[in-house]
């Protein structure tokens, strides 16, 4: 009993390292998960005095949320901004959210020498129509495309906006990050709440008594569980990251970025990550996106000009360029936990490729999840855990384990139907906090590389996919896939149910 203890321990401690959602998490931490929220995904994680404050700090920051959404979204064809933009000059009384958004692109587009501008969707979408016949676009397109991008788009009166020009305006480059920091300051004044982080779609905006770990995705590996490429500690911060890793065109074989630079109309490739920390979320979601696409000359300029500005940007052959006071908040990189398995059973080190041939280290399982949505319609995100058992049902390894809080850790009762293996099985948990570029809503991709939880090759052969759903008043959901792994690729398609829309296993060449 000593020993379990002792690793169960361990176990404990190593996710304490990693963030959010682990299995002692305090009593008076909450973190909540939503899917299609501003069309991406959603956490909030609130030290809170009681679960009744933390309901009112969730409920006052998806209200702020939709308020603001139905101001300022390009999506929503009933939104104040939709409203004024089938305008045409004409001053229009417009809300003091709208005037200072469409203030603050006047001031970025300046101070960025218009590497930063709301018609830089006129050269998006010259991309998105080439990209559709398969060829890259002509100089003609992108010139006349650059020439709507550079025109005057509006004038600002005694809280009146005009819109003057036909150009396409898309202003998400910082919107989100103006949303994000108002729902941050509602959670924080619904009373009962010390500190508040808010991650949308991986821009995040910290505030409150407590600091904030967070990891910065790696561009070059994409799946979910991967390790990040950095770590940083901050209080009362904002985070933005932009990058080209997560959308796109494809042109003959080739990505090009969905970011584009509306000075000149090609797109942002040779910066392929961006992260900036101000103490100012707009000035963190402008700037992570001006970034993307001026030289890194050009970034130090401007970054200059703004006082707690600092950067991390990641060049398409993965050098890091960062400003001077980033190593400042960096802290060690995230290590996935690898564990010594405390108490193996029988026969567990032969499983586990101790003995005997390993796996194929040139092969990789892709997992691909996407939870069930209903379009439109914002939802919590259920309990999930992903994990690789062996023939005797062991769990060798878990990729992926999501819940808000130890006591509903049991609803995903097939993970937990042994608690003392499973304790000791416990691998990694991604439900950390990570910066990265805006994903889709729902769509998640994780890796395993053949490794058991002590970081050990397994023997090659069969092995089963489990992957197990729970939603809090809700249904619970089990799927499970007996795959060979013995160097042949392969890719098998699990059908859906009503938490996991779909699942796709993907046994292929090792990729970064």
């Amino acid at each position: 009993m000593k020993k379990l203890v002792t690793a169960t321990a361990i176990v404990v401690s190593a996710l304490c390292l990693f963030g959010a959602s682990r299995l002692e998490q305090p009593s008076n931490t909450y973190t909540l998960h939503h899917e299609n929220v501003l069309g991406t995904s959603m956490e909030i994680r609130l030290n809170a005095e009681s679960p009744a404050a933390a309901a009112r700090a969730e409920a006052a920051t998806l209200a702020e949320i939709d308020r603001l959404g139905r101001i300022l979204s390009s999506y929503d064809s009933k939104s104040e901004f939709s409203r004024w933009m089938r305008t045409t000059g004409q001053p229009v009384a417009v809300s003091e959210e709208l005037r200072e958004v469409l203030t603050l692109w006047d001031r970025y587009r300046a101070l960025t020498g218009g590497a930063l501008n709301p018609a830089a969707e006129a050269v998006n979408r010259v991309w998105k129509h080439a990209a559709k016949q398969n060829r890259m676009p002509s100089a003609q397109e992108l010139t006349a495309a650059v020439r709507i991008a550079g025109g005057k788009h509006w004038s600002l009166g005694a809280g009146t906006a005009t819109h003057l020009s036909a150009a396409p305006l898309a202003m998400n480059s910082f919107v989100k990050s103006y949303i994000l920091a108002k729902a941050n300051a509602a959670a924080l004044a619904a009373g009962g709440v010390t500190s508040a982080m808010v991650n949308i779609g991986g821009d995040i905006v910290t505030g409150g008594k407590s600091e904030q770990t967070l990891q910065i995705a790696d561009p070059v590996a994409k799946a979910d569980n991967a390790a990040p490429m950095a770590q940083i500690a901050v209080r009362n911060r904002a985070v933005a990251t932009s990058g080209n890793y997560k959308r796109g065109v494809q042109i003959g074989g080739q990505h090009y970025s969905h970011i584009v630079d509306p000075r000149t109309g090609s797109t942002a490739d040779q910066i392929v990550s961006t992260t900036v920390v101000a103490s100012n979320a707009v000035d963190a979601g402008a700037l992570a996106t001006a970034f993307s696409v001026m030289t890194p000359e050009e970034s130090k300029r401007v970054a200059a000009l703004i006082p707690g500005v600092e950067y991390m940007l990641v060049d398409r052959n993965g050098h890091r360029i960062t400003s001077a006071g980033w190593s400042r908040m960096e802290t060690a990189p995230f290590k996935p936990v690898q564990l010594a398995a405390a108490m193996p059973r029988p026969g567990l080190l032969a499983a586990q490729g101790q003995a005997g041939g390993a796996w194929n280290a040139g092969f990789e399982l892709n997992i691909t999840l996407a939870l069930a949505q209903i379009e439109g319609q914002r939802t919590r995100r259920p309990y999930v855990a992903v994990w690789i058992e062996d023939k005797d049902k062991f769990p060798l390894r878990t990729i992926a384990l999501w819940y808000n809080k130890d006591r509903w850790l049991p609803e995903l009762k097939a993970w937990t139907r042994d608690e003392r293996v499973r304790s000791l099985a416990e691998g990694t948990d991604i439900s950390g906090t990570v910066a990265s570029a805006t994903r889709p809503p729902g769509k998640y991709n994780f890796k395993w590389d053949g490794k058991d939880n002590a970081g050990k090759p397994v023997k090659p052969g069969k092995y089963t996919v489990m992957i197990e759903a729970s939603r809090e008043h809700g249904t619970y959901q089990v799927m499970h896939q007996e795959m060979d792994f013995t160097g042949t690729p392969k890719q098998i398609q699990i059908p859906g149910n009503t938490e996991i829309e779909s699942a796709t296993l993907d046994y292929r060449k090792a990729t970064r």
